[in-house]
């Protein structure tokens, strides 16, 4: 039982078994002995490859963000850039929706290539006018919206019916409408409400840096 059913044990494989368990799971998530069985290897073996449970979930945000950053298309305009960011970001979570409460409470890995993709988004946002303070605030303001659109994407598309309620007019006939459009469109109301919002907030991100610089 030394040697991995699938491949050969490294820490990229447990990362990738670690997120398929998660998925397979999403209530209870997986324990390292879970983790073990599903490669065919001894509990002991993983240590090897990883110091802890923690360290598995560090490589799941590395295996997360290298598909992100390869999704994301650069532009040399911020908003662009930031648009394209939390586009794949948002597709990447909404996947993988169980890791963003593990993810959001873990914190970064100072060696993590999470930091570098923020480099080069505050670099961007920087070099376009906005303060050092500012430029990590607007990514982190984009990445809260977008952690929970991911979770919205992947929530039951009919978890706001309102069903055959009277008492709710405005808010029945505005669910209805909404899926109607998102059908029309050939989207789902989660990514209505995403584009929306993303739009809106972008909107208000250029709106405060111009008038910061008049």
């Amino acid at each position: 039982m030394g040697r991995p059913r699938v491949g050969v044990l490294s820490r990229r494989l447990i990362g990738e078994t670690a997120l398929r368990l998660l998925d397979d799971d999403r209530d209870t998530g997986f324990r390292m002995s879970d983790l073990a069985r599903a490669l065919g290897v001894r509990v002991s073996s993983l240590y090897n490859h990883v110091e802890n449970k923690t360290a598995v979930f560090a490589e799941i945000r590395e295996i997360l963000a290298e598909r992100i950053n390869g999704e994301a298309a650069p532009d040399p305009r911020w908003d662009r850039a930031l648009h394209n960011w939390a586009h794949a970001y948002r597709a990447a979570f909404a996947a993988h929706p169980s890791t963003v409460a593990y993810l959001s409470a873990l914190p970064l890995d100072p060696h993590s290539t999470v930091g570098t993709a923020y480099d080069q988004l505050a670099s961007q946002l920087q070099d376009a006018g906005w303060s050092t303070a500012e430029s990590m605030s607007v990514i982190v303001a984009v990445e809260s919206f977008v952690l929970g659109s991911a979770l919205d994407a992947s929530a039951p598309q009919d978890m706001l019916d309102p069903g055959d309620r009277t008492d709710v007019p405005r808010f029945a006939g505005a669910y209805i409408a909404r899926r109607e459009l998102a059908a029309a469109e050939g989207v789902t109301p989660a990514d209505l409400a995403f584009a929306l919002g993303l739009d809106a907030l972008l909107e208000g991100l250029r709106l405060r840096l111009e008038r910061a610089a008049a």
